[in-house]
């Protein structure tokens, strides 16, 4: 989806910017390419740079509640220091390199909800626009997908995803925010825990998933943080036994959470992060994407909730609407 716009900071007359995103699946941590097409206005305009930042939507706690906002995660300059004439056409390439712990927003072509976007900034003669927004679809890595997969074929369920704003402390975490990928329990473990929420945090050495179990009337109690931690590395991905592997990580997280005295001690969402959400776990607009589990993984396919092509219109109703209040 493509929002083109006049540079507003100029008036009438100035000149306009259409990003286009190459359509091939990116990766956190890979290569986005794309091209930013320029068109002159009325007259001649300097445009001293061309930048992109990577935005997105998330969710924050505060005394009040809760609210969504944008954060951004990222800023590249990908051109300027030209004059672009009177009517002028001009093509300027990128290629950009995603964060690591970019968020996944898609698994096996099915939308998880996240909202992640390209907003292009131009600065032209002192006056700074922000003059195109473009969704950005990211793909997992091959590691995401292997333990998405296993917790599919061992019948966990995907109930929603979305980014928080905090931090999960005692990780190597990067990003002022974090993806949660709440699960709904296999059969096997129904009785003992209501949810699991998982998040990843990629980098180039290797990869944290932590894990987490619901919790069962109380809150998290202070100092304790119901949650498990494993690394495992991008390499020899296809040789592992996943669901081996995973089915273990369960297996110490429902011990861990065995382990304490009264399950008041087990809280959910938040990970012992900044902004701590007592209550659980919230669904806003966009958040009910649901994705059938089963042997197949669990992007089998979309049986309720928000689909596909409201999940895209919703990407320019949000950033735009944010662009609003900015302005």
């Amino acid at each position: 989806m493509v929002f083109k716009r006049l540079l507003g900071a100029l008036g009438v007359g100035g000149p306009t910017v259409d990003t286009v995103l190459d359509p091939a699946p990116v990766r956190p941590g890979g290569t986005l390419t794309g091209e930013v097409r320029l068109e002159g206005g009325k007259a001649d305009f300097d445009i001293e740079h061309i930048t992109l930042e990577l935005v997105a939507r998330v969710e924050a706690e505060h005394e009040g509640g809760e609210s969504e906002g944008v954060a951004a995660f990222g800023r590249f300059t990908v051109g300027g220091g030209f004059r672009l004439a009177e009517g002028e056409q001009r093509v300027v390439p990128f290629s950009v390199t995603l964060p690591w712990e970019t968020p996944v927003t898609e698994l096996h072509g099915q939308r998880l909800g996240v909202v992640l976007g390209v907003r292009t900034e131009l600065s032209v003669a002192g006056a700074k626009d922000k003059g195109d927004l473009d969704q950005l679809n990211v793909t997992p890595l091959p590691v995401q997908e292997a333990v998405l997969e296993a917790l599919g074929g061992l019948g966990f369920g995907f109930r929603t995803a979305d980014l928080e704003y905090g931090r999960i402390g005692g990780t190597g975490q990067q990003l002022p925010f974090y993806q949660e990928i709440e699960l709904v329990p296999s059969p096997r473990y129904a009785h003992q825990v209501n949810e699991i929420e998982l998040t990843f945090l990629a980098s180039p050495g290797g990869m944290e998933v932590v894990l987490e179990a619901d919790k069962r009337g109380g809150f998290l109690s202070p100092g304790h943080d119901a949650l498990t931690r494993f690394t495992v590395s991008h390499d020899g991905v296809e040789h592992q036994d996943w669901p081996t592997v995973v089915d273990g990580w369960i297996r110490q997280l429902v011990e861990h959470r065995a382990s304490y005295d009264s399950p008041a001690a087990f809280g959910m969402g938040g990970h012992g992060h900044d902004g701590h959400h007592p209550d659980g776990h919230r669904s806003g607009p966009g958040m009910g994407t649901v994705v059938a589990a089963g042997a197949a993984g669990l992007a089998a396919g979309v049986v309720g909730g928000m689909v596909a092509d409201e999940v895209v219109d919703e990407v320019g109703d949000f950033f735009e609407g944010e662009e609003e209040d900015e302005g």
